[in-house]
């Protein structure tokens, strides 16, 4: 049934945070300057964090939050939100509660608050990737699938809402200017120094129980990308054109860069860069990273990974109250075979020696995946061959680029700039798409990206909630891929990643009816 509630049709959609950190950041902040929505509540254990992001986005700077907008975690604001619940029904005047959620915690955090607020029958809009591991992913599905009439449900793949990936799309699928698309080579190129921070010192540095690493915590979204564009009919909202799925997946990749056996001698035995002879030499040195090229020229956003207060102290105490506490938090270390490896697992170290690390992802990965010709459906769509490339060592951070080889010409891409060129004619185009906000490019926010998936997730749900729109049509229209899109690009994933575990070529459509045979769910 539609939530189509006229006493609230002129009163903007209420969403709750969970998770005030970078990514809950960059989704608040185009929700909040969005005419029919606000962020109301915030579920954040990090003190700082918390008043910082309420300041910024619910209640102001200098006022007290009211009943309802400040939890110092999900499973609080779960067992309130409950409780008001419970109170509603027996006729007592409560707060209003919030329309949707944006669940913006660390990856591992995913699958037990999803699992946990599914009974609510709430809008999600989760963070990218969805879980850490194929079965969690798919209890995930389990518990929304029978509501997916009642909610909307958005994951955080953003590359599907930049203004320049829309262009792309249309240019590529409506206006066809290179004809059909026979291939495709899509690089991500993570950054030298961004990597070392996130996947070799940082928390995403381990891979996880089934050995799934980098590709599921960096690149679930270029390969959701790359279904978005090649396995999608050109028109989103299509109902009866099912996707033209894979035939072939494989994938090899590597951890070739952070190993002890490319530790520069000069480092000797140092672990640490703060005790480490050849730090001023060295590319990967914490100091001259986080010191030298961020918090001595005033750039603080990366420095909050680090030390959590670090902008609340340089406001209060200045930049050498702040350089000690950063100094601080970089000098501590571990022992390997003394400190307990749960101790080391549990946090990163942004001082440790990036050749010295306890990291196992890979920094080199290369997906394959092959599409046969598909004539069963209103649409003929030829077989092609996409490749996707991460890498870690990379002047360029984030900002992927791609060749796209067509049957009447060829199409290139670097995020900002679109070039085709046509073989009949012989002529070349060139588009450049348009920049995305001041804020969202201080924060990475993929071209745009983050604003346009959350402005798609809010319209949706104001369609359902404010016009009665069918959940399905919201969806659809709005969002662009149905709950089952959204999952198939994440299994994606890890078929590719049991393919490079094994030496093998995964065989798609066997190995997924396996997967949902496996699961409990219907083919």
């Amino acid at each position: 049934m539609p939530h189509l509630d006229a006493s609230r049709k002129d009163a903007k959609l209420r969403f709750i945070v969970i998770g005030a950190g970078q990514r809950g950041v960059s989704y608040a902040n185009p929700v909040s300057q969005l005419p029919n929505a606000a962020i109301y509540a915030v579920a954040e254990p990090v003190n700082f964090r918390r008043r910082h992001f309420g300041e910024t986005y619910i209640w102001g700077k200098g006022n007290t939050p009211a009943e309802g907008q400040e939890f110092s975690d999900w499973k609080q604001w779960l067992a309130w939100e409950n409780r008001r619940r419970e109170l509603e029904k027996s006729g007592t005047e409560v707060p209003v509660g919030v329309d949707g959620v944006f669940v913006c915690t660390l990856d591992a955090m995913h699958v037990e608050i999803m699992l946990a607020i599914a009974p609510l029958k709430i809008h999600v809009l989760c963070e990218k990737p969805l879980a850490t591991s194929l079965a969690d992913c798919m209890s995930i599905l389990h518990a929304f699938s029978p509501i997916q009439q009642d909610v909307i449900f958005s994951v955080g793949h953003v590359l599907r809402y930049s203004p320049h990936n829309q262009l792309l799309r249309k240019l590529l699928l409506t206006d066809r200017v290179i004809g059909d698309i026979l291939s495709v080579e899509h690089t991500e190129p993570v950054g030298w120094w961004h990597f070392a921070h996130s996947y070799t010192r940082g928390p995403w540095r381990r891979s996880t129980e089934n050995k799934d690493g980098s590709l599921l915590t960096k690149s679930c979204h270029d390969i959701d990308f790359l279904l978005w564009l090649l396995s999608q009919s050109p028109d989103s909202t299509a109902r009866d054109i099912p996707a033209h799925l894979p035939k072939t997946i494989s994938s090899t990749g590597a951890l070739n860069q952070f190993r002890r056996s490319r530790k520069p001698a000069q480092a000797g035995n140092a672990t640490n860069c703060l005790s480490c002879p050849y730090e001023r030499e060295c590319q990967y040195s914490a100091v001259k990273i986080y010191d030298d090229a961020r918090l001595a020229v005033g750039h603080t956003h990366w420095l909050n990974h680090v030390v959590h207060d670090i902008e609340d102290t340089l406001s209060i105490s200045g930049v050498d109250a702040a350089r000690k506490s950063l100094h601080a938090r970089l000098g501590q270390d571990y022992t390997k075979g003394v400190t307990p490896d749960a101790e080391i697992a549990e946090r990163p170290w942004h001082g440790r020696c990036v050749y010295e690390s306890d990291n196992d992802v890979c920094d080199d990965q290369v997906v394959t995946i092959k599409w046969d010709e598909d004539d069963s459906s209103p649409l003929h769509r030829p077989g092609k061959l996409a490749t996707f490339h991460m890498v870690a060592n990379t002047e360029k951070e984030c900002e992927r680029r791609g060749i796209i080889y067509g049957s009447h010409g060829e199409l290139s891409y670097d995020g900002k700039t679109i070039r085709y060129f046509n073989f009949a004619d012989r002529e070349e185009t060139v588009v450049k798409a348009p920049d995305a906000p001041e804020f969202e490019q201080k924060i990475k926010s993929h071209g745009g990206g983050d604003r346009g998936l959350a402005t798609a997730f809010v319209l949706a749900v104001e369609a359902v909630d404010h016009y009665g729109v069918t959940t399905e049509e919201a969806q659809r229209k709005f969002v662009g891929c149905t709950l089952e899109d959204a999952f198939r690009a994440h299994a994606v994933v890890f078929a590719a990643e049991e393919a490079r575990r094994n030496e093998e070529v995964i065989h798609w459509k066997s190995w997924w009816e396996s997967k949902r045979q496996q699961y409990g769910l219907e083919a």
